[in-house]
This record gives C-alpha cells, sequence and structure tokens, in this order.
C-alpha cells in the first residue's frame, strides 16, 4: 500500500501515520526527518539543506525528489509506504508519480479553530525538547517540564495569528496538489476533527473499502 497523507500544519499527520504504519508494518516516511537526520549526521546532503533552512528557504524540488527516490528505493518499502510531507508542490506530485504508483492521497481535515486550538496549547521544554499541551497533555506542574524541570515555551509560529497565516498559506499551496489527487480519482477526505483512534479506524475502513486491506 503505496500511501500519500496530507492536510494543514497541526492536522496531526504524523501521528496518524506512525500509527497506521504499525498496523499496516510500512514505513512512515517524513521529509523533514531525513532532512533532520541528514543535517545531524552533517552529511553532504544535510550540510546542502542546512544552507537552505538556515535562510529560511524551502529546499528545492530537485534536493527533494531526489532524497524521496533513494529512500523509496529501500528494502523496506517494497510493501509499500506512507509519505508524511511530501509532495509539497505539483511538480513533486508529478515526479511521484515517475518513481511510484500512488495508491491513495488522504487528506485529513478539521475546522480551522480546532487546528488552532491544539498548535496554540503546544508548549516546548527548552531544555530537553519534551512536547505537551495545555489542555489535552498538561505537564504536573503549569510551565514545568515534568522529565527534566526545564522551562516549557510556546514556539513563536505557535501562537493564533501565526497559525492563521500559516492555515491560509497552506490551502493557497497545497490545492492544486490536492485537485492533482482529486483529478486522479485516489483523493479521499478524512475527518480529523476526532480522537486519533476514532481517524485511524476510519482510515481502516476506508482502504478496506478500495481493496488495499483485508485485515
Amino acid at each position: 500500500m503505496r500511501l500519500v497523507f496530507l492536510g494543514p500544519p497541526g492536522i496531526g499527520k504524523g501521528s496518524y501515520a506512525t500509527e497506521i504504519s504499525k498496523i499496516l508494518g510500512i514505513p512512515h516516511i517524513s521529509t523533514g526527518d531525513i532532512f533532520r537526520e541528514e543535517i545531524k549526521k552533517n552529511s553532504e546532503l544535510g550540510r546542502v539543506v542546512k544552507q537552505y533552512v538556515e535562510r529560511g528557504e524551502l529546499v528545492p524540488d530537485e534536493i527533494v525528489i531526489e532524497v524521496v527516490k533513494r529512500r523509496l528505493e529501500q528494502a523496506d518499502c517494497k510493501k509499500g509506504f506512507i509519505l508524511d510531507g511530501f509532495p509539497r508542490t505539483l511538480r513533486q506530485a508529478e515526479a511521484l508519480d515517475e518513481i511510484t504508483k500512488i495508491d491513495l492521497a488522504v487528506n485529513f481535515a478539521a475546522p480551522v479553530e480546532t487546528i488552532i486550538e491544539r498548535l496554540s496549547g503546544r508548549r516546548i521544554c527548552k531544555n530537553c525538547g519534551a512536547i505537551y499541551h495545555v489542555k489535552f497533555m498538561p505537564p504536573k506542574k503549569p510551565g514545568i517540564c515534568d522529565i527534566c524541570g526545564g522551562e516549557l515555551y510556546q514556539r513563536e509560529d505557535d501562537r493564533p495569528d501565526v497559525i492563521r497565516r500559516r492555515l491560509k498559506e497552506y490551502e493557497e499551496k497545497f490545492k492544486p496538489i490536492i485537485e492533482y489527487y482529486e483529478d486522479k480519482g485516489i483523493l479521499v477526505t478524512v475527518n480529523a476533527n476526532r480522537h486519533l483512534k476514532e481517524v485511524v479506524e476510519d482510515c481502516l475502513r476506508i482502504f478496506k473499502e478500495r481493496g488495499l486491506y483485508n485485515r
């Protein structure tokens, strides 16, 4: 099963992909994770990517496409994969079709206010990087990390006004990609305004209906 997961920031794509990859026994591939790992290793690719990241620029399509192509050639992708964070442009979507056949593009959707609540309530430890949420997963002591006692902070881009701008930018940027998969007849939209377990179960139901999953 070769899947593409789409959806705005804060929708929970990474969480859904992690759970579904365990159930299906296929890798969850996040381009962001690949780039962070390469930067950490200080590889040739990592050094190139780091230059773009430090300048606040997007990594060019050619580099992203090549990275994904190499990853999909690895043995663990033979039974399928879940792509999270790719494609981000129409060019990347078209290139992906040249690399492999995508069975389904899953578009996760939720009301804007739900996404704002999820993201604006997020707090991160300055010391160890642990993530909390003031409503859904609060620390035992407000503003203090349970793990290391470090101070918790709100990321600049988790402020409601910034989130609204990010969501508008996402909608404009991803509209052509969503339409691309819609035109191919492989786009399904899943209501992500529910508990993680319900969203995952709904995805599995859709996979069964499409004949992609028979457990």
